[in-house]
Formats: structure tokens, sequence, C-alpha cells
């Protein structure tokens, strides 16, 4: 559970890390990110770099709610030229690719990713437990109900946490199976679910810790912070500090931010915290 092997690297988890976010589309949700060129992205990855990121996400498809799906040559297009600029660059700098498609996943581990992050934790692409595997990286497993096109359309749950909880007991064991030996989860705020939802995962975040894997918070200037404050995606900067630090005081390992270098502070304030008598 505090450690992870990325290509004969062992990387320590035992103190939660940064993972920034980098998106190469045309469509992001946050404006921040949009219509940035290679160098444009290169430059914002040295960045992250400089502000304490510890992994680079990068993704060639949008999954905000009622985003439509590209081709698998297209989202080659848009993400391996990044990686590997980006790689060559930044060689010691852990990258991930954020994909749901077996093929751009093997693709961007050739090209320098050295994990998966996959937001259908397999469900989109049935060669992809099997792949990841074969490539012996580690792997980031999402849960969504839905997919992104419709998931935000009165996604219901009996209970959240225990549905979670489930769906990742059984999603483990099959990574597992599949030969898969490094398991992240990622809870996924906002992926098929309301506010609510999301607020009862965060409070019981704690609860996923029985499974003995590192849990990636993925909060960074979603829905649930703009609109509970009444507020836009570009002025949610302080709510994602907020709710990142509850994460973090409920197990999360890896926070994944557009912002690293106010992720970074709120992690060093929970070690101190944490070392208080």
């Amino acid at each position: 559970m505090n450690s992870i092997n990325c290509k004969g690297k062992l990387i320590n988890l035992t103190e939660p890390v940064v993972m920034g976010i980098i998106n190469a589309t045309p469509d992001s949700f946050y404006k921040g990110h949009l219509k940035l060129n290679t160098d444009e992205l290169i430059r914002l990855a040295g960045h992250m770099i400089s502000a304490g990121a510890s992994i680079i996400d990068i993704g060639g498809v949008s999954t905000k709610p009622g985003s439509q799906p590209v081709s698998v040559k297209e989202e080659l297009n848009r993400v391996i030229p990044v990686l590997e600029c980006i790689h060559a660059a930044f060689p010691d700098m852990l990258l991930s690719i954020d994909t749901f498609n077996s093929t751009v996943a093997k693709a961007a581990v050739s090209a320098g990713a050295d994990m998966v992050n996959d937001i259908s934790a397999g469900n989109a692409d049935e060669d992809m437990l099997c792949t990841v595997a074969g490539l012996q990286v580690p792997y980031i497993v999402m849960h969504m109900q839905g997919i992104p096109l419709t998931m935000q359309e009165k996604p219901v749950y009996n209970d959240v946490v225990k549905e979670v909880l489930d769906f990742f007991i059984s999603k483990t064991a099959a990574c597992t199976k599949a030969g898969i030996t490094d398991i992240i989860i990622d809870p996924g705020f906002g992926f098929g679910k309301t506010s609510e939802h999301n607020f009862q995962l965060l409070k019981n975040l704690n609860v996923f810790s029985i499974l003995e894997k590192p849990i990636l918070a993925g909060l960074s200037r979603k829905r649930t912070i703009y609109d509970t404050l009444n507020i836009t995606a570009a002025e949610a900067l302080n709510g994602t500090t907020v709710l990142n630090t509850m994460a973090l005081l409920n197990g999360a390992g890896i926070l994944r931010v557009h912002d690293v270098a106010e992720a970074c502070e709120a992690i060093s304030l929970y070690k101190a915290y944490k070392k208080a008598p």
C-alpha cells in the first residue's frame, strides 16, 4: 500500500503526493488548459514539476459530463507527441496516461508513460487489464456509474459508499487475476455521482483503506465545489484546497489537481498537523 513499482522504480507513497493534470484536449472543462500547443504543455509540465508534482497525468479525451468520444487515431495524435516531448524534457519524471483504450495505453507506455489511469477501470475495453498486466505498470482504477456522455443524468445509489467499495473489491480482484501487481483506486468524484454522493464518499474515504491500496482523490475544480459555492470552475481553487485537505485527513495518498503548488502546500500543512503531539 505504501509503494508502487513504475518500470523498476519503487515509488514511496508513505506520504501523500501530487499528480498534476495536463489535458491535451480542445474541450477540457477547465479553461485554464484549453488550446495549449505542445511547447506550452511542456512549459506547463515544467511549472508543475518545479511546484512539487510527483506525477504528471496526460489525457487526450475529455471526460467531463456530456463529453463525446473521439477516435483512437485522434487520441493518439493528441497525447503521443506531448508524452514524447515531456519525457524527453524531463526523463526522470513519472508520467501517467489518462485513457480507457488499451491501444493508447500501450503506445503511451512506449512513448514514456509509467502508469495507466483508466476512468472505466477496464470496462470500456476488454483488453485493458491484460494489456496493463503485460506492460507491467501501475494501474489506476476509477469508479464511474455510466459513461461520460450520460453519467450525470440522475445517478442513483442505495448506498454509494458500500456500492463503490463492492466495486473495488471485485475490480481489484480482477486486476490481480489478470496479473496487475500495482493498483491505485480512485472513487471517481463527479463521475456518475451527485454532489451529495461526492460528499458522502469524501466523508467516508477512509473506508477504502481496507483494500490496502493507495487512494487517489480527483476533486480539482469540480462541479461539486462550484455548484455548492455558486461560483465558476475558474473560481474554485480555494474550494479545491479545502476538499483536498479533507481527502488527506481521510486517507488520500495522491491528489490529482490542476493547481500543483496549492496542493503541495496542503500536503505540507497536513504533514505538520499529523506530526503535532
